[in-house]
C-alpha cells in the first residue's frame, strides 16, 4: 500500500520544492485544518502552512527538498484514517532560518509528519521538524551535547518503507506489550522487569532526535536515553496510562504512534540533556516508527518535541542561541558557481 492517494500531489511537489507548486498542492489541507506544528511554530490553521512553514524554510534553502523514507497509512482502532511520513527535508542553507545561522552546505532536517484524512483533505496534523539537528550543523546548538550519536537518520534497512503492506496487528501489538513492560521500571525497581531481550534485536538501532541523538543495542539505548531520562522522570506515564490520547496504526511489520501530547512526566531527579530538577510537570510530543524484522523490533524512529519540554521547563532555547549570534554574521551567502579560474 502506497502513500494515501490524497497526500500524493503534497509528496510531489515537496520533492523538488518551489513556491507556486507547493501553493497549489498545500490545497489538500482543508483551510480549517488544526496543524499542530513543533516549537517554536506552534499551531497553525490550515489556510497559513505555506506562510508560516514553508515559505521561510524555502527563503532560507531555495533548492529545498522532501525526501519520504516512511509511508503509512490505515484506520485507527477508534476509526480515524492518518498517514504518518518519515524522512528528511535537504537543501543548501543560504539564509538564516528561525535565527539559525547559514551554513552555505546541504543540511538534513528529520521530520515525522502525521495526517488525518475526512472526505479526502487534511482536517489535522501533527508534526515535529528537529530544528536542533539544523542548529547543530550550524554549530548553532546552545545547550548541553547529546549523548547520543549524531546521524542523518537513514531509511529502513530493508528500504521498504514506501511500500509496506499488509496485517500489522501482531507488530502492534508487540510494541503495546513492550512499553507495557517498559513502564513496570522503576516503580519495580529491578530492571529486568522490563525484558528488553524479548523486544528489541540484538542490533536495534534507536535513531532519538537531535539533543538525544543515536544508540545502538540495547546497551546504546540504555546508557545513551534510557537511563539518564528515567533517573530524571521516574514518573513517566504514557498515553493509555492517564488522560492523554495517541493515535496507532499499522501495516505490516511497521507500526506508528502519534500523540500532541502522549506522555506525562515530573522532571524530579538527575539531569537530563543539562536540565537541573526543576520538580516540574510537563507534557511530552513524541511522534514514532518502529520497524520490526525476526520477531524483534529492529529499528526505532523517534521525534519528540524537545524545544517545548526546554520551553516548559522555563529554558529559552532560541533566546540562549540569540547571545551567541550576537557574535555570528547572520546575512545571506553567496555561493560562487564553482568555475576554476
Amino acid at each position: 500500500m502506497t502513500m494515501h492517494a490524497a497526500l500524493v500531489p503534497l509528496q510531489k511537489a515537496l520533492a523538488t520544492a518551489t513556491a507556486d507548486g507547493l501553493r497549489d498542492a498545500l490545497g489538500v489541507i482543508a483551510p480549517d485544518a488544526v496543524i499542530h506544528m513543533c516549537a517554536p511554530i506552534g499551531d497553525i490553521a490550515g489556510k497559513d502552512v505555506f506562510e508560516r512553514m514553508y515559505a521561510p524554510l524555502l527563503e532560507a534553502m531555495p533548492d529545498l527538498e522532501r525526501r519520504d523514507m516512511i509511508t503509512l497509512t490505515n484506520t485507527t482502532p477508534e476509526g480515524e484514517v492518518w498517514v504518518g511520513c518519515m524522512g528528511n527535508y535537504m537543501g543548501t542553507m543560504l539564509r538564516p532560518w528561525l535565527d539559525i545561522p547559514p551554513t552555505g552546505h546541504l543540511v538534513h532536517m528529520r521530520y515525522h509528519e502525521f495526517f488525518r484524512i475526512e472526505g479526502g483533505r487534511v482536517t489535522q496534523a501533527q508534526i515535529i521538524w528537529d530544528i536542533p539537528e539544523v542548529m547543530m550543523q550550524a554549530r548553532a546548538w546552545p545547550l548541553a551535547p547529546q549523548l547520543g550519536k549524531f546521524i542523518a537518520t537513514p531509511a529502513p534497512m530493508t528500504q521498504d518503507g514506501l511500500v509496506a503492506d499488509g496485517d500489522g496487528s501482531a507488530t502492534m501489538d508487540h510494541v503495546i506489550a513492550m512499553l507495557t513492560d517498559l513502564c513496570k521500571h522503576p516503580a519495580e525497581p529491578d530492571p529486568a522487569v522490563m525484558k528488553l531481550e524479548t523486544y528489541w534485536h540484538p542490533r536495534s538501532n534507536w535513531y532519538g532526535p537531535a539533543g538525544i541523538g543515536t544508540g545502538r543495542g540495547i546497551a546504546g539505548f540504555r546508557n545513551w536515553h534510557q537511563i539518564p531520562f528515567l533517573k530524571a522522570m521516574p514518573d513517566r506515564k504514557l498515553d493509555a496510562m492517564g488522560d492523554l490520547m495517541s493515535h496507532w496504526f499499522a501495516q505490516g511489520e511497521y507500526v506508528c504512534e502519534t500523540g500532541w501530547p502522549n506522555m506525562r512526566l515530573t522532571v524530579s531527579e538527575g539531569e537530563w540533556m543539562g536540565i537541573a530538577p526543576a520538580g516540574r510537570e510537563i507534557l511530552m510530543r513524541s511522534l514514532d516508527f518502529w520497524r520490526m524484522e525476526d520477531g524483534l523490533i529492529r529499528e526505532n524512529w523517534v521525534l519528540i518535541d524537545l524545544i517545548d519540554i526546554y520551553r516548559q521547563l522555563g529554558v529559552d532555547v532560541f533566546g540562549r542561541m540569540g547571545e551567541f549570534n550576537k557574535a555570528r554574521n547572520l546575512g545571506p551567502i553567496t555561493l560562487p558557481e564553482g568555475q576554476f579560474s
